[in-house]
């Protein structure tokens, strides 16, 4: 049971005082960007699987 409370306080610590937190614009920056590679990443495999579904599609009709 020590070893669990002494592991809550370490961890309380670690968190409290030794841990850097990112300030709200930054906060606010990296989330703009992880939303914009995120549109990016959908975009391009929106683009591939039309792509693949218009070569399918010919590929099926050359072969019925």
């Amino acid at each position: 049971m020590n070893k669990i409370k002494l592991y809550l306080q370490e961890s309380y610590i670690e968190l409290v005082k030794k841990v850097s937190w990112p300030s709200w614009s930054q906060l606010q920056g990296s989330a703009i960007v992880v939303m914009i590679a995120s549109l990016i990443f959908a975009l391009v495999i929106f683009a591939m699987d039309l792509g693949f579904r218009n070569i399918m599609t010919f590929i099926y009709k050359m072969l019925y």
